[in-house]
């Protein structure tokens, strides 16, 4: 037994691109109705678009907790029970020294992937447990769970949202909302252009000599976990290319079998 997520209502944020995008794809092709988030709305409209299902999409920073908390209270009648929420707005920026970061980008990273985070959950947890039902995934990253050169903000960021997810799980005891945090490795997405300011010559470096993963690989496991039977929860899924076996060892050589 499966739990189906046809006709559901999935919250995706930072759903124009990358991981969001691609598990937005997944969600609509098992069926879903989709809502979601980001902060270019041009792209979720023209995405929106090509999707078979029914999608409400709204522009949002999840930085901004009043825009979240007005956001999620003003949404139109048919959109307000959520089922699914795949927490995936998030960011990295800059692979520098701590003593020589940049404060803004070390202000972007703590206000999206954490704060913004819980903003969220915040806004949408409550609903789920006073219909008993729901569950939240949280995009992390193997950076949550191995800290790695220069990366040092960055992987505080995923290490805070491995916690909030622990405790989460435990603060939802005893309701039927599931929990989940998926943990990729390296992902070719915008993920590192966005961390290299725009710098795509740099940003290539990250994936040669090896497959990276895709946002589709990520989704594949998103979808899989939200549609365990409702008895199952699946806690914590960390996943990363074969040519990585950990947040600083990669292969970049050709491996049998793999193109």
């Amino acid at each position: 037994m499966t739990y189906s997520v046809k006709d559901k209502i999935v919250f995706i944020t930072g759903a124009s691109s990358g991981i969001g995008a691609a598990c937005a794809r997944a969600f609509a092709a098992a069926g879903a109705r989709l809502l979601l988030c980001a902060r270019r709305l041009d792209r979720l409209q023209a995405m929106a678009g090509e999707l078979n299902v029914p999608c409400h999409c709204f522009a949002l920073d999840v930085r901004d907790q009043a825009a979240v908390e007005t956001a999620i209270a003003g949404l139109p009648e048919e959109w307000q029970a959520i089922d699914i929420l795949v927490n995936n707005a998030g960011l990295s920026r800059g692979l520098t020294k701590l003593h020589e970061y940049d404060l803004q980008d070390v202000n972007e990273m703590v206000d999206t992937n954490i704060k913004g985070l819980v903003y969220v959950t915040r806004a949408v947890a409550p609903g789920m447990v006073a219909r008993q039902r729901g569950h939240i995934i949280n995009i992390g990253s193997i950076a949550g769970h191995a800290v790695y050169p220069n990366g040092a903000v960055y992987c505080a960021t995923k290490a805070a949202v491995k916690s909030i997810t622990e405790g989460l799980k435990m603060d939802l005891n005893g309701t039927p909302v599931r929990v989940t945090s998926v943990d990729p490795g390296l992902v070719e997405t915008e993920f590192s252009i966005v961390r290299f300011h725009g710098d795509a010559e740099r940003a290539k470096k990250v994936y040669e000599g090896l497959r990276p993963l895709s946002g589709e690989d990520v989704a594949d496991v998103v979808l899989y976990c939200a549609t365990r039977p409702p008895h199952v929860n699946i806690n914590d899924v960390v996943l990363m290319p074969v040519a990585q076996a950990s947040a600083t060892l990669v292969h970049r050589q050709p491996l049998p079998g793999i193109e």
